[in-house]
């Protein structure tokens, strides 16, 4: 499948001036003696709060992550937007909850939108003003026409278009697709190869060509390295500020880790695959340090926890199990609002500038990257729509804990409508107007229930979330005026908004394919 090619794709749209306006932002330090710096952002992928070594001791199999929390700052109360793939990655990439932004819920392999076109994107934004973007890793904001990553502002793009089980594989395990297998390809006979696991239906972009299809998942990591080096290398060498956006598909099933990493470890594909990741990153982080560490950001995190479904394919969420909903059935991991589902290992480390060492217990969120960083750039934000995101450089620079008082967490497919704010946290407290697991390893899943009034935890005792509040004492009644009134004055903010709309129709003829009769392309039961 090599050498496989899309057909252009229309130049993309401009977008709007950058005036500065922040519905929840908090005034920064002073950047002005800063020149712009060159920003990275890693996210992986269904990653929990205990899959770091410096979150959680069980953990070993981050040494570089856990190096980069020593000399930078590790987040213990740090939040995804939202706890699945596209809403998560919408917000991050405009600071914005997906009831604004449109995004609240995933895109399809056949979907023919994405993130709409009127929503300005960090790279957009950074690109105006003189920085080169790069894009590598999945995307999952949608791949057709004017969605695709070269339309939404980066110079350069090499990854998969949405998540790696997006498409039909050919031999069961590792934890395949909801699809059938594949027959067996005439001409590779592929299904008689111990190894097919790792050969997935997706393609492989490197801008706006098919450079891959079927994508041999143990060799993306080391894909993904060389073009991470090249990509640091030559912005240095030309002397122009980067962001450089590197999406992983890590720790997304199917796990498919080279096989040296799967022969450093007795604990399994997983364990495997985590150290690949942190291997990948350590490689990142190296190459930054020794080309321009002085004037580089790099911030690790998350866009959901972990898929609770997956079994021992599935990591860790620390302290953080959901015991309320646990015990009724179902996980409180991904795809739910409670804290397994969205906090997330986050480290930000930027030497001589973010002090060593340090961890923050500042109430922050992915929302917090595009106003922060373009803080940094000494850039505003587009004046006619709200941010739900805050200048988190205090936090970075001074020590301050002060991050939001109030987030608000999408309902992202377990329970109720996708993108509700039924959950809120406020300071320490939780509130629950709707609760729901989702499904569990075993296939069981908690039932959906309202709640008027709402459940109330108290995270500051109550990490797991097993007990609420006692609905008539008077610490409920105080939190539950304060939680009612900034849940009413978001939503009354939202409906005052600009927002935006996304198209999810499905249409087949969009699906990414460089060959129409290969194998690959004639999957059935997509999801």
């Amino acid at each position: 499948m090599e050498g496989c090619s899309v057909s252009p794709i229309l130049p993309a749209a401009l977008f709007t001036g950058f005036l500065y306006y922040v519905a929840n932002l908090r005034p920064g330090v002073d950047t002005n003696h800063l020149q712009k710096p060159n920003v990275i952002v890693i996210l992986a992928d269904d990653i929990g709060w205990g899959d770091l070594g410096q979150n959680w001791p069980r953990t070993s199999e981050t040494p570089n992550l856990d190096l980069m929390a020593q000399q930078g700052m590790r987040f213990a109360d740090f939040h995804a937007a939202a706890s699945t793939c596209s809403p998560s990655r919408a917000s991050l990439l405009t600071g914005r909850l997906g009831l604004r932004n449109g995004v609240t819920r995933n895109f399809a392999v056949g979907s023919v939108g994405g993130l709409p076109l009127n929503e300005s994107t960090l790279a957009e934004i950074l690109k105006g003003v003189g920085y080169y973007t790069a894009m590598i890793g999945k995307w999952h904001l949608g791949h057709h026409g004017l969605y695709h990553p070269n339309n939404r502002g980066f110079d350069y793009y090499s990854g998969i278009p949405y998540s790696n089980d997006m498409g039909c594989t050919d031999t069961p395990g590792y934890d395949i697709p909801f699809c059938p297998p594949c027959p067996k390809d005439p001409e590779t006979d592929c299904c008689k190869h111990k190894d097919c696991y790792s050969t997935v239906a997706l393609p492989l972009f490197e801008n706006m060509s098919i450079v891959e299809q079927p994508v041999n998942l143990s060799a993306l990591t080391e894909h993904y390295a060389e073009r991470a080096t090249r990509i640091i290398q030559h912005a240095s060498k030309n002397r122009k500020p980067f962001f450089l956006y590197v999406a992983l598909a890590h720790m997304h099933v199917p796990l498919s880790p080279a096989v040296h990493f799967v022969n450093t470890t007795r604990q399994g594909v997983y364990s495997a695959s985590l150290r690949e990741m942190d291997s990948l990153i350590g490689l990142i982080k190296n190459t930054s340090d020794t080309t321009d560490k002085e004037n580089t950001i790099i911030w690790f995190t998350g866009d959901n926890g972990p898929w609770s479904q997956k079994c021992e394919f599935s990591g860790s969420v620390g302290p953080f199990l959901g015991s309320w909903q646990t015990h009724k059935g179902g996980s409180s991991a991904k795809q739910t609002t409670w804290e397994g589902g969205h906090r997330v290992p986050t480290i930000a480390y930027w030497p001589g500038k973010i002090p060593a060492n340090i961890t923050s217990t500042a109430l922050l969120s992915v929302l917090d990257i595009l106003p922060t960083v373009l803080s940094l750039a000494r850039v505003g934000l587009p004046l006619d729509r709200h941010y739900d995101g805050m200048d988190a450089t205090e936090v970075l620079f001074s020590r301050s804990q002060t991050g939001h008082k109030t987030l608000f967490h999408p309902n992202s497919g377990a329970a109720g409508r996708f993108g509700d704010l039924q959950t809120v946290r406020l300071e320490q407290y939780k509130a629950y107007y709707l609760t729901g697991g989702a499904e569990a390893c075993g296939g069981g899943t908690g039932p959906e229930q309202l709640h008027d009034p709402p459940l109330i935890f108290d995270l500051s005792r109550d990490v797991e979330e097993g007990a609420p509040l006692d609905s008539s004492s008077a610490e409920y009644r105080g939190v539950l005026e304060r939680v009612t009134a900034e849940r009413e004055a978001v939503l009354q903010d939202i409906a005052t908004d600009n927002v935006s709309r996304a198209d999810y129709t499905i249409d087949p003829a969009v699906e990414p394919c460089c060959n129409h009769q290969h194998i690959v392309c004639r999957c059935q039961g997509q999801k």
